[in-house]
């Protein structure tokens, strides 16, 4: 059996000293593409991060258009689920206003994407001595 298979079942290889640093060597900031980072928050539902693009010199960069990303949470039986959505908009009360509608479309994407997996887990093949529970015990 060839290493890293069980019974014609990929599992991950393990990670090495050489594929860490293969990863650590792709760790690269590109100058070209840096953003000021700037945190608005009502300290109740979430907070918008504006990123605001800048050049190597830490100037804002008049050729790239700011964005505003939206993030909060909601609560699962899991725990805490985090949200990050993309706002459009020109200034931040533009972004602020479709906030709502922003952080509802990424529940419900979440919600598909968690359904998805749990499809997924009932249908995969169970090895022996792999463990864990049909679904995933993941519950909407």
């Amino acid at each position: 059996m060839a290493s890293g298979q069980l019974s014609g079942i990929m599992a991950p290889d393990p990670p090495t000293v050489e594929t860490m640093q293969n990863t650590i060597d792709q760790l690269t900031i590109d100058p070209k593409r840096l953003y000021r980072e700037e945190v608005f928050t009502d300290q109740e539902t979430g907070s918008i991060r504006r990123l605001t693009p800048v050049d190597q010199e830490g100037n804002p960069d008049g050729t790239r258009d700011v964005q505003y990303v939206g993030q909060t949470q909601v609560m699962t039986p899991a725990g805490p689920l985090p949200l990050s959505f993309e706002l459009k908009g020109e200034n931040l009360g533009e972004a602020a206003a479709q906030f709502a509608e922003a952080a509802n479309q990424a529940i419900q994407e979440a919600v598909e994407e968690i359904k998805r997996l749990q499809r997924e887990q009932q249908t995969s093949i169970m090895v022996p001595g792999q463990g864990g529970t049909p679904g995933g015990g993941i519950k909407l």
